[in-house]
């Protein structure tokens, strides 16, 4: 989540010799800052939280809570990263590849494990994987004619869908295992809610894409004659 110049990112601010070669090395000091850091933490942080969920089977107390700390740490560090990154002007293309990465490796890899481990029934594993991947793979095939904002709806899901993964994460009984439930349920509803709203924004911004790239086409052909 980088692009800054030099100077933010730890270099003197002052041009570097060589013409490429200085750049090239400016490019390399911007890679190195705080948000990109934080986006290489959570990702190593995946197959710790992995290793940490399976221990002893995977149903032990004390290894569910370690895995819940890992987690933790990786949805923590998705906030700050983001913010870092915008308000420092540390946007880079590792960044815009990394992070989007690897907030679904995390989430993906508790969700499975939560299903493997026989505590979260498959199906809901299956439809927030399906949707993650479904509006990625859809924000790809709209990105020509322009940029699906992340909408409120869309904030909400991923506070709703780490608080339920976290909190079937650890081993909890009564009441509290009752609330995760329903915690988890409005997640689901959330995520193909959300879901749905971003097809309908897909579909609108294709149609207004291609209605525009038409247009310019007729005039390109009226200006020609």
């Amino acid at each position: 989540m980088t692009g800054a110049p030099a100077s933010a990112a730890g270099g003197t601010g002052r041009p570097a010799p060589g013409g490429k070669l200085g750049a090239a090395a400016v490019n390399q000091a911007s890679l190195w800052n705080i948000a990109n850091i934080l986006t290489m933490v959570r990702l190593l942080l995946v197959p710790g939280f992995v290793v940490l969920m399976l221990m002893d089977g995977g149903h032990d107390p004390v290894w569910r809570a370690w895995a819940w700390a890992a987690f933790a740490v990786a949805m923590i560090t998705d906030v700050f990263d983001g913010h870092l990154a915008r308000t420092y002007n540390l946007v880079t293309d590792f960044g815009k590849i990394a992070d989007p990465i690897a907030d679904k490796a995390i989430m993906a890899a508790g969700l499975i494990c939560l299903s493997a481990l026989g505590d979260l029934p498959w199906w809901v594993t299956g439809v927030i994987l399906f949707r993650e991947l479904g509006i990625t793979l859809m924000r790809f095939w709209v990105i020509r004619h322009g940029v699906i904002p992340a909408s409120r709806g869309g904030k909400l899901k991923t506070l709703a869908q780490g608080t339920a993964v976290g909190m079937y994460v650890l081993v909890l009984t009564g009441p509290l295992a009752t609330l995760r439930w329903w915690v988890m349920a409005v997640a689901v509803v959330l995520t193909v809610v959300t879901g749905l709203d971003y097809v309908r924004q897909a579909v609108m911004l294709r149609r207004k894409g291609l209605a525009a790239e038409r247009s310019a086409a007729r005039d390109r052909a009226g200006s020609s004659r």
